[in-house]
């Protein structure tokens, strides 16, 4: 006897629409939340956010003219008028520090945006093309990453010479290395996987897998290690103004404000106190920001 499709059974699936599990929450929320959990990275970051205010708006917030010398207020302890003192030149301290603040952000940005740029481009046609220009790509970086950067900053500075631009350069030259070796590592732990072998089968080219398809997976690393990297350039920053290599005066600088106050240790330590405080400050925060990133960007470090 023939059965007539109509009369076939038909299979009745359980309506589970109310059981469905929610939408996942978006990848960078659950960093947010991730990194909300983390007491000292927020900290840190509400820290960064109050030094970029502070050296955004510096210019209107300043008492007083932080440049301006008056020797008959040499050396005044801290007061209601002058709130961090006055140094060895009658220059209001606290107006020095705010206004080193922009200089030192400044500088840091700015020499990191350059190290990522020329260490991302480095490490990427060292990792993907491998090979002799890997080899030759890696000792180079190996011969830098040998000499203390502190030294090799001084070297660059001395052939550059003085000066906030020559400094920014020398400081973005001597941490290419590390992110050139951070890069490179983490394309060839990628760069053999099905979906990097299936884009070089249809036909992209080179620079549009690396750019596409190879960097947006290390992304996190290099985060990470520019955050940290900030805090390395204020620092190399201040050791360049306290060797009187960097930020010439009288412009005013963390670092050449503890080199010129170094003689006024014992008759009036706040000189040193108030910049170094600053210095201290403005590593920590970015230190514990980029530990707070790298948990909160890696999923395995990540609270259920």
């Amino acid at each position: 006897m023939r059965i007539h499709q109509a009369e076939l059974p038909q299979p009745e699936f359980p309506e589970q629409t109310a059981d469905l599990p929610e939408k996942p929450e978006s990848q960078l929320k659950e960093m947010w939340e991730a990194l909300c959990e983390d007491k000292a990275a927020l900290t840190g970051l509400f820290v960064i956010l109050f030094l970029v205010l502070v050296a955004i708006f510096g210019p209107f917030i300043m008492p007083c003219d932080p440049n301006l010398s008056d020797m008959t207020k040499s050396f005044i302890w801290p007061n209601s008028e002058h709130w961090f003192g006055t140094d060895q030149l009658g220059r209001d301290i606290f107006s020095r520090v705010i206004s080193g603040t922009r200089i030192s952000l400044t500088v840091g940005l700015s020499a990191v945006a350059i190290s990522l740029t020329i260490g991302v481009v480095l490490g990427s046609i060292a990792g993907y093309r491998g090979g002799k220009t890997d080899t030759v790509i890696m000792r180079f970086m190996d011969m830098m990453l040998a000499i203390p950067s502190i030294l090799l900053a001084i070297a660059f500075m001395a052939a550059l010479g003085k000066g906030i631009d020559k400094a920014v350069i020398a400081i973005g030259l001597v941490s290419i290395p590390e992110y050139a070796r951070i890069v490179r590592g983490c394309i060839l732990s990628v760069k053999e996987n099905d979906y990097i072998q299936a884009a070089r089968v249809i036909g992209n080219k080179n620079s549009r897998i690396i750019f596409k398809h190879i960097l947006p997976n290390v992304l996190s690393s290099i985060v990470v290690r520019a955050t940290l990297g900030i805090s390395t350039a204020v620092l190399d920053t201040a050791a360049l103004g306290f060797l009187g290599l960097g930020v010439q005066p009288p412009a005013a600088e963390w670092g050449d404000m503890l080199g010129r106050a170094r003689g006024f240790i014992f008759t009036a330590p706040y000189t040193l106190i108030f910049p170094g405080v600053a210095i201290t400050l403005t590593v920590l925060a970015f230190n514990l920001l980029g530990d707070g990133l790298r948990d909160a960007l890696d999923p395995k470090m990540r609270k259920n």
